[in-house]
């Protein structure tokens, strides 16, 4: 059986397509989504045939794929005017109902629903009756007062309602276009009767303007006055967004400009760098994806918005555990760890404090650089190093400004983006290796970044917005002070990282160096075990250095060598002493100067300070014919050539005191060498070496083989003190060496070296260079110095101070 609508001609058994939040009502012109794959199949197949598809809603709108019981009964016919496939596989549809229908029965279920129809018979329009003009005239004034209440409606829809005289034409129109829910407009559609229909669609426009009217009342009389900024702008986005919503142009440009808009509003900045992230981000979305600063722009934004403009780590402040985490990580360092262990007290006392400028200096492979990385993990704080040796660049620091290609923020922006809170510890590794050329000077640049009372408003040249860099512990590490532009010394609260003596380096070794190889190359504890005369060897004579890792070098090849003996089975465990050192290193790279045994004539002990640690240092000098000349060898630098040559004036000037021969400067020529002449040697410690061995060499007086020095001396023969105290005294006590002279002004220094060595040496204080002769000469020639106190002064000569520093 079938019936014709018009010119339509409308079958009994149509494709059926359940539609979800909205009834389509007849004569009703919409777009539709269609993405279940049934219901694709229902589209392609009512295209295949005559167009015609019955359009029902489900009840229930969450339902994926609803059952025939999910489906209201009354649905509206409808014709597809356009069809256009999707690239996700979804399709679009243009439809117009054309009448009502009621299921009769669902023919098929698979694949798709199939339904058996009777079209619903509209009356035909005639001449309105009293009643049903008035419920047109009073629908039609509800209309208008929902307009007037701000409910949004097509701008037309009041010109098309005065020319519908039709009760149930009227009722389907109104009840498609002010979006009533699915039960009322269902209830409206399965209504036969018109005037009965506009009857019910007059009920639900009066309870939506009763709604209206109260949310007018409750709104405020100014809302430009009472609703911030934000929040109108929120309202006024958020119908933007359900207006391209409703119109299928929400794009990506969209989506990706509100990303940006919550990612700046979530992120914490300070409101003056949000108003300048919200301004390139309003030039962002007038932009052209496509085009070239589009790209600049997000990368900008990106950087804003990563940044850690308020995001901090809880300090841990417990100060016994941060102790123990010291301790555990490294060995002395005492001066370093009270000053941490400082930083922390006054830290709980007063939370506001600014993050100190630490610089660690020392020698290579003391642990300057690991500590930073123990105090991080002491504080609970993120830990990030940077290299500095080697930049050259002042934007490696500062950052490029934005309009290079490839700009980036500078070191310090990239690791506070990196570890994500603003209060690291950031160890500036190296900052006396900075360099500078034509693209500008690296460590004048640091001046801002290193000072407490600028660094709160740092300002990178690619971000040009301040960030608060006072919540960052910065620890700079260096070998040599003298290396650092004084200015940027001056910033920096400077901690000297002593090198480790031979016990030192033991106890190390034993605790963790060796458990650390062991580990690194797949030994066991009880296949290799190290005595301590095997590590003291090993730290002697295949070692020179202050710090350890050479040392820890040294131990992982001879675990490699044992690993090696193990897996080809020659041995299955070793003991690692003296022999066995040899034997698996070869023989010794280093050899201790051997320790002279008799006092001579022109030799004389010295005492050094290298990056290496201290070092004994034997001053040679011998006369012979010539006319006073003074010659120099050893591979001198500047400043120890000029302590000889004082040295010489200083015998010229006092040659009748000293007992010099009157003819000695016509007649002879001297000639002072150091020893390793392969090896730089410079400073003005070695003056009252050198004067000491001119003297002995001049007055043919022999000097005590068992006495070491060290000291600058002046014109006057006056000693002044010099740098290094610790590591040359106990150089001197490696060599057996126990009775050293140092200037007086270097009695403080003796603090810094260990108890247990300072008991064993004997300190003999010296103001001049008398009191050095008094006891650097052989007993039996020492009146030579006291001939020369008494010929200067008239007086008796004064004794030098010693102090056996128990």
């Amino acid at each position: 059986m079938s019936f014709t609508d018009k010119s339509v001609e409308i079958p009994d058994h149509l494709p059926l397509l359940p539609v979800r939040e909205i009834v389509v009502f007849p004569y009703m012109i919409l777009p539709l989504l269609v993405g279940r794959e049934s219901s694709v199949i229902a589209v392609e197949e009512s295209l295949a045939k005559n167009r015609l598809i019955f359009l029902a809603s489900q009840k229930d709108v969450a339902e994926e794929n609803p059952s025939p019981q999910g489906i209201y009964g009354v649905g509206t016919i409808a014709m597809i005017m356009r069809m256009r496939k999707l690239s996700d596989g979804r399709v679009k549809i243009l439809v117009q109902g054309i009448g009502k229908g009621r299921i009769e029965s669902f023919h098929s279920l698979s694949p798709f629903y199939e339904v058996k129809i009777r079209k619903i018979e509209e009356k035909p329009a005639g001449e309105p009756t009293v009643t049903g003009e008035a419920l047109m005239r009073t629908a039609k004034e509800y209309v208008e007062k929902i307009i007037a209440l701000g409910r949004t409606l097509p701008p037309d829809i009041l010109l098309i309602l005065d020319d519908v005289n039709d009760p149930g034409r009227l009722a389907d129109l109104i009840a498609s276009n002010v979006g009533l829910r699915v039960p009322d407009a269902q209830r409206v559609l399965e209504t036969e009767d018109p005037e009965a229909r506009l009857k019910i669609v007059n009920e639900l426009i009066l309870k939506e303007l009763e709604i209206l009217a109260a949310q007018h009342r409750m709104r405020p009389s100014s809302p430009k006055e009472d609703m911030s900024k934000s929040q109108r702008e929120y309202f006024l986005r958020e119908q933007m967004r359900a207006i391209k919503n409703e119109l299928g142009e929400n794009d990506a440009k969209s989506e990706e400009i509100e990303e940006y808009r919550q990612r700046i509003i979530k992120s914490g900045m300070p409101e003056d760098v949000e108003r300048e992230a919200l301004k390139q981000l309003h030039r962002l979305e007038r932009m052209h994806p496509d085009a070239s600063e589009a790209a600049m722009l997000r990368t900008y934004l990106d950087w804003l918005t990563d940044l850690p403009w308020s995001r901090m780590t809880e300090d841990r402040i417990d100060i016994e555990y941060a102790k123990q985490i010291l301790d555990e990580d490294h060995y002395e360092l005492t001066k370093a760890k009270d000053r941490i262990l400082e930083f922390l007290a006054v830290r709980k006392l007063k939370n506001t404090m600014k993050g100190p400028i630490l610089c660690f200096c020392g020698p290579p492979g003391v642990g300057k650089t690991s500590l930073g990385k123990s105090i991080a993990k002491a504080m609970g704080r993120e830990y990030f190093r940077i290299a500095l040796g080697g930049v050259k660049d002042e934007a490696e620091i500062r950052g490029h400004r934005r309009t290079y290609v490839g700009a980036m923020p500078g070191k310090i922006v990239q690791s506070l983006r990196q570890v994500k809170t603003k209060n690291p510890v950031i160890v500036l590794d190296e900052i006396d290796k900075l360099g500078s050329d034509f693209r500008g000077d690296p460590s004048a640049a640091m001046l801002e970044v290193l000072d407490p009372e600028q660094n709160h408003s740092f300002r990178d040249n690619y971000l040009n917005v301040d960030f608060d860099l006072s919540k960052v512990l910065f620890i700079a590490t260096a070998n040599v002070l003298e290396n650092i532009p004084p200015a940027l010394r001056d910033r920096m609260e400077v901690i000297q990282i002593p090198g480790y003596t031979e016990s030192d380096k033991l106890l190390i070794a034993k605790k963790h160096l060796i458990q650390r190889q062991i580990e690194a190359n797949g030994l066991k504890p009880e296949q290799i075990h190290f005595t301590d005369e095997g590590i003291r060897y090993l730290i002697s004579h295949y070692t020179r250095e202050a710090g350890l890792r050479n040392l820890e070098r040294e131990i992982g090849s001879i675990c490699r060598k044992v690993a090696k003996m193990i897996v080809t089975g020659t041995a299955t465990s070793c003991v690692v002493d003296v022999d066995t050192v040899s034997e698996l290193l070869g023989p010794p790279k280093f050899l201790r100067d051997e320790k002279l045994l008799e006092n001579l004539v022109g030799v004389v002990t010295g005492l050094a300070w290298t990056q290496a640690g201290g070092e004994v240092l034997y001053v040679e000098a011998l006369k012979y014919r010539g006319k006073g000349n003074l010659v120099l060898t050893g591979h001198l630098g500047d400043v120890m050539k000029e302590s000889a040559q004082a040295a010489m004036t200083y015998a010229r000037a006092h040659a009748e005191e000293l007992g010099i021969p009157q003819d000695f400067f016509e007649n002879w020529d001297v000639h002072i060498h150091l020893p390793a002449g392969a090896i730089p040697k410079d400073g003005p410690s070695a003056g009252i070496t050198m004067t000491t061995a001119l003297v002995s060499v001049m007055t043919n007086t022999p000097v005590r083989h068992d006495v070491a020095m060290t000291g600058e001396v002046t014109l006057q023969g006056r000693v002044l003190p010099v740098g290094g105290i610790r590591e040359k005294c106990l150089a001197a006590l490696n060599h057996g060496i126990k009775d050293v002279i140092i200037p007086l002004a270097n009695q403080k220094d003796l603090s810094d070296i260990p108890l247990e060595f300072r008991s064993k040496l004997n300190f003999i204080f010296a103001e001049n260079l008398d009191e050095v002769f008094a006891v650097a000469f052989e007993k039996g020639h020492q009146n030579l110095a006291k001939k020369s106190t008494a010929a200067k002064s008239g007086k008796k000569p004064k004794t030098p101070t010693a102090a056996s520093a128990a």
